[in-house]
């Protein structure tokens, strides 16, 4: 196969067809030409749902020409962007992902790569022979907070790095919205929980450590959101008349239509109380939490080993009130305590110790503090310069943090059984 010619595309506009139009590929990475309209244009969309489509549509002037249902659609035709915008449900990653390297394209892919450890491995491969720059979303790396933490170790403020304690809290509503009732609640239509949501965390132990991981095992089962859990009388909706309906913390009711919670997840072309009640009526948002096709954990603790004994804990946990990574690092001179808000850093040999204030540094014009723009800022530069490195997150990097996860799960499926990981 014949690899992308590249020129430098210096000050060029670069031209992206978003495939999978919802809150990702809408308003995560799409909204970012909006913003720098002079840096990226959304050229075409491929989204089945009509007012996403035409949403996207009409905010980029796309002909109708380049307005697509499907993702094959896209393919049918010949090459007519720089890039891709990969945002479809992670069981349809893969083959659009492979389908527009062959053709040529750049590409965002959104995480997690693939579903099994085999279709990533295709999509580096083909990625490698094409000499294409594929940025999978770890979007942690791109905000203030994450590369704060990454500079205080690599300076040597707290010595070696020795060991990494790190709690991932879900928040149970969230782990009820996304990983019970929505998109991610079911390993066979998604991924497993370490990879559909931790891979953010893999991901970043595997950049701060900065070493390879070399074992793995892992405890985690799914103990709350299950249909013997469910209360007496409960029924298989909130809605419809549900005697405990008033009385459940979980009640869609409660969090949809009185509290608005994380609407844009629904599909919902106008937001009213009729299209609310309609959809949980009738979608899954509005079924009861214990009677879903849900079977991802809601809790996993997994132990990592890198080179040189360093030690990773990483604990992901879908039933805590509150939300916000945790994360402690310990070395031989001193150590590290953030919570995604501030970062204490402690250096036992002067006694000095300061305490730095992420929230100042976050910016507040996209998610994950920054990092969804920031991401795209960086895939922008990457493209006009033919340079992936400089991406932080390539898909070459993102690779191994994707094997820990899917070890991880293979060792907790096998009772906790050490794992070797070894690219």
């Amino acid at each position: 196969m014949e690899k992308i010619q590249r020129n430098s595309l210096a000050g060029k506009t670069i031209t992206a067809i978003v495939i999978g139009a919802g809150s990702r590929g809408w308003g995560a990475y799409g909204s970012y030409g909006l913003k720098y309209p002079e840096e990226l244009q959304v050229v075409g969309v491929a989204e089945p749902i009509p007012y996403r489509r035409e949403r996207m549509a009409k905010a980029f002037n796309i002909p109708k020409d380049k307005q697509f249902v499907t993702w094959k659609q896209v393919f049918a035709l010949p090459k007519f962007a720089d890039a891709l915008i990969v945002t479809t449900p992670d069981e349809l990653h893969y083959g659009p992902a492979m389908a527009g390297l062959e053709m040529g394209y750049d590409m965002i892919l959104e995480k997690v790569i693939a579903q099994t450890w085999q279709e990533c491995n295709d999509i580096l491969q083909l990625a490698e022979r094409k000499n294409a720059i594929v940025a999978v979303c770890h979007v942690l790396r791109y905000n203030a907070y994450f590369r704060k933490m990454k500079e205080v170790v690599d300076a040597g403020t707290i010595g070696e790095l020795v060991s990494v304690q790190h709690l991932e809290p879900m928040e149970r509503i969230h782990m009820t919205h996304s990983f019970v009732r929505g998109n991610w609640g079911n390993s066979r239509k998604s991924n497993p929980a370490i990879l559909s949501k931790s891979c953010h965390d893999t991901d970043i132990l595997r950049w701060i450590i900065n070493k390879p991981c070399t074992k793995v095992s892992s405890f985690g089962s799914l103990i709350l959101f299950r249909e013997e859990n469910a209360p007496a009388g409960s029924t298989e909706r909130c809605t419809g008349g549900c005697p405990v309906e008033r009385e459940c913390p979980y009640s869609a009711i409660k969090l949809y239509l009185e509290q608005r919670f994380l609407l844009q997840h629904l599909n919902l072309e106008e937001v009213n109380d009729g299209t609310i009640l309609r959809e949980l009526n009738n979608g899954p948002y509005g079924r009861c939490v214990y009677r879903c096709d849900n079977d991802v954990v809601d809790h996993q603790i997994s132990n990592f080993e890198f080179e040189e004994g360093i030690t990773a804990a990483l604990s992901m946990e879908g039933l805590s009130h509150y939300g916000g990574r945790r994360t402690r690092i310990f070395g031989t001179e001193g150590d590290l305590f953030g919570d995604e808000q501030t970062l204490t850093i402690t250096n036992v040999l002067n006694g000095k110790q300061e305490v730095w204030d992420a929230r100042k540094d976050l910016e507040s014009d996209s998610g994950h503090g920054g990092g969804d723009h920031g991401l795209v800022h960086d895939f922008v530069q990457a493209v006009r310069a033919g340079d992936a490195q400089l991406l932080s997150s390539t898909i070459q990097v993102s690779m191994e943090s994707h094997l820990m996860g899917f070890q991880a799960e293979a060792s907790r499926l096998d009772g906790g059984r050490l794992r070797e990981i070894s690219l």
